[in-house]
């Protein structure tokens, strides 16, 4: 029986098949991998630059390219023959010997690309690499083969350009000393590429190079683990090394925190670990994060990844709020009641002064009162006001404190209570010492073993006590991904302030977003660093794409008319190419533009998500329009606080600001379009 594996670009081209040459190719695959008399025999390739390289028939005029070593078939790709050939005597295949990650190598490509390296390294003496000696490239695991080729790049153009050609486990480490790193900086860029740790490697074992990488390659026992690969989305079974390693780290000592940008997989590395926990079976597994729609689109997308019942039966997937109000419902034998929003905006207007406006006491309120958990005024009196740039006198803030007790002695008369409140409520009702939770003396409580925490950066330290409070302090306990970059909320915490020493991990690359989208959206957002999740700040350097695309496009119109009928242009252009509607989406800052378009495309006879910049929040499409950001629009007036009454706030407010659009077209995996009408807005990259 042949051992199979699948790489993920098998899959792609699979798909990309019309259904009946699909079909076929799929009933091969199955015969090959169940050993049948009728399953396609492999044929050897001439000229081929890999001796191992075959082809298998999978349909007509279609054929399948593997790399074999003894009973180990690695699936790489389906084409029509003409184009299967080539690819096979393109290609070369190898083993890191630094790290023992399997390899793919243009080699073609890189053979062609030669002379003109050499015709531009006859024009100076200078060389990328001079101050690197063979061994020491040996010794981080480049090719000897490359070696010849890296002594011609005279700048960082000429890696560049040869990115493509080359694996990722090559021009990581290569990049980080063609930018002026050491051997160490290229070293940490290495561990990056590999999911495990190997104490020897053998150049010549291919399948063990394949189980080392979970990315490239993954391994189909039987017809059902054959069919999942082939059919379920690419995330559910090939996961990026960084992605592998901390979803499925067997044991955590301390809480984990794991940050990075747009497109890294922190979504996935969540759903992987909430997976990951409950096929153990250690005990309940709560998947949480800020929002009930996202939480809806979490728990559907880990339904895919466990397909066993009595394992999915473990994971319990919500958001903060549902859970502090089952907890305050069990408690107290009753749903509690919730303020609307314009009914405490009304408290909060009647208990203003000349000297604070309701939107300052709500922020004050919000921010360091709640988020402290202040009880007293003596407590409010002794505390800091991170974040919050005016000044307070004891007499101040005895009229704060006076103001504030009033808007909350009002909820309390009225039974209400805000989600803020009822968060802080469960907290208390859990207590802080939750190591009795997991017994059965606790009825109406509500104990988890493990908790996953996904969009952490939009969590109040309300939220945060809750979580803490309802999981015990034990290893695996609090698993937290995020990106301070990303957040839609002023909610700017370290978890550490918070009672949650975690330990932190970095994620630097994008697999979703290209380069040019995510270059123009780190200009967008602005490359400076953020606060919350972490001691400090967060930073953006160092963010890189594995792959190009088109630049994002940015027009101008001369008014809201012309704007939307060109954005009914570029739909229905992107629907004639062949991009399914469900892989689009609009955004725009406001409901009535988002009305707007949505009858517009309607009309037009055009059926794809239009919804506010909020509303993008942790999904992905191949191509976005985000619309109307305009001068006056985005950032949104009416959410700025004045900066006579508070500049600090009013600086957190225009980050928002930036952090809603950033968001918004990060979701473009393949194309971002933005439009506006008028004066473009402030935010938009030069």
């Amino acid at each position: 029986m042949p051992r199979l594996a699948i790489s993920p670009e098998f899959t792609q081209e699979l798909d990309a098949l019309s259904r009946p040459v699909r079909r076929d190719a799929v009933v091969a695959v199955r015969r090959f991998l169940s050993n049948s008399p009728a399953a396609p025999h492999p044929e050897r390739v001439r000229n081929s630059r890999d001796p191992r390289v075959a082809t298998l028939r999978l349909a007509d005029r279609h054929r399948g390219v593997t790399v074999r070593q003894g009973d180990v078939y690695w699936l790489l790709t389906v084409l029509p023959d003409a184009e299967a050939w080539s690819y096979a005597q393109r290609h070369r295949f190898g083993v890191n010997p630094a790290i023992g990650v399997i390899e793919t190598w243009d080699a073609e490509a890189l053979e062609r690309i030669e002379p003109a390296l050499s015709r531009a390294a006859e024009s100076t003496d200078l060389r990328l690499f001079a101050h690197i000696c063979d061994a020491d490239l040996l010794g981080i695991g480049i090719d000897h083969r490359l070696l010849p080729l890296l002594r011609l790049m005279t700048s960082e153009t000429h890696l560049t350009a040869v990115e493509p050609l080359l694996p990722e486990s090559q021009f990581a480490p290569l990049w980080a000393l063609a930018r002026g790193g050491s051997l160490a900086a290229a070293w940490r860029e290495l561990d990056h590429c590999r999911a495990s740790a190997v104490d020897v490697v053998d150049p010549d074992d291919l399948a063990a190079a394949l189980w080392r990488s979970p990315g490239q390659a993954a391994f189909a026992a039987d017809r059902h683990e054959l069919d999942r690969i082939l059919t379920l989305p690419h995330w559910c079974t090939f996961l990026h090394p960084p992605q592998h390693t901390y979803s499925h780290w067997k044991r955590y000592d301390w809480p984990v925190l794991v940050t990075g940008g747009a497109g890294t997989g922190k979504t996935i590395i969540a759903l992987h670990r909430a997976a990951y926990l409950a096929r153990a079976g250690n005990g309940p597994v709560l998947l949480v994060t800020f929002s009930q729609g996202l939480a809806t689109e979490l728990s559907s997308r880990l339904d895919m990844l466990l397909d066993d019942e009595m394992v999915r039966k473990r994971v319990e997937v919500g958001n903060v709020d549902r859970l502090a109000h089952r907890i305050v419902s069990e408690a107290e034998g009753r749903s509690p009641a919730l303020v609307g929003a314009g009914d405490l905006a009304t408290l909060w207007q009647e208990a203003a002064g000349s000297r604070f406006g309701a939107a300052f006491l709500l922020r004050e309120w919000e921010q360091v009162i709640l988020a402290q958990n202040l009880r007293t005024l003596e407590e409010y009196q002794a505390a800091h006001r991170p974040g919050r740039s005016v000044e307070l006198s004891a007499e101040s803030r005895d009229g704060v404190w006076e103001a504030v007790q009033h808007v909350v002695g009002r909820l309390r008369e009225g039974g209400r209570r805000t989600l803020l409140q009822l968060a802080s409520d469960a907290a208390a009702l859990l207590g802080q010492a939750t190591g009795d939770l997991l017994g059965d003396e606790a009825p109406g409580r509500e104990p988890y073993r493990h908790i996953v925490v996904d969009e952490g950066q939009d969590l109040h330290p309300a939220q945060w006590r809750l979580l803490r409070a309802a999981v015990p302090a034990a290893p695996n306990d609090l698993f937290v991904v995020g990106d301070p970059h990303q957040r839609m909320f002023d909610t700017r915490v370290a978890l550490a302030a918070l009672g949650i020493p975690a330990r932190r991990f970095h994620l630097k690359i994008s697999y979703r977003l290209p380069q040019e989208i995510l270059s123009w959206g780190v200009r967008l957002r602005g490359g400076g660093p953020a606060d919350g999740l972490v001691e400090g700040n967060a930073e953006l350097y160092g963010y890189r794409a594995v792959r190009h695309g088109p630049r994002p496009i940015v027009l101008g119109y001369v008014s809201p008319e012309a704007e939307i009928s060109g954005l009914v242009s570029h739909i229905a252009g992107w629907l004639k190419e062949g991009v399914p509607t469900r892989e689009i989406a609009v955004a725009a800052r406001t409901a009535d533009l988002v009305k707007t378009a949505r009858t517009a495309l309607r009309e037009a006879g055009i059926t794809v998500k239009v919804t506010m910049l909020h509303g993008m929040k942790g999904l992905e499409f191949r191509r976005v329009a985000v619309i109307g950001v305009a001068d006056g629009i985005v950032p949104a007036p009416d959410a700025l606080t004045p900066a006579a009454e508070d500049p600090a706030a009013r600086a957190h407010d225009l980050q928002r600001e930036r952090g809603l659009l950033y968001v918004a077209c990060t979701r473009a995996g393949e194309l971002l379009y933005v439009s506006y009408s008028g004066r473009a807005s402030p935010f938009l990259p030069a």
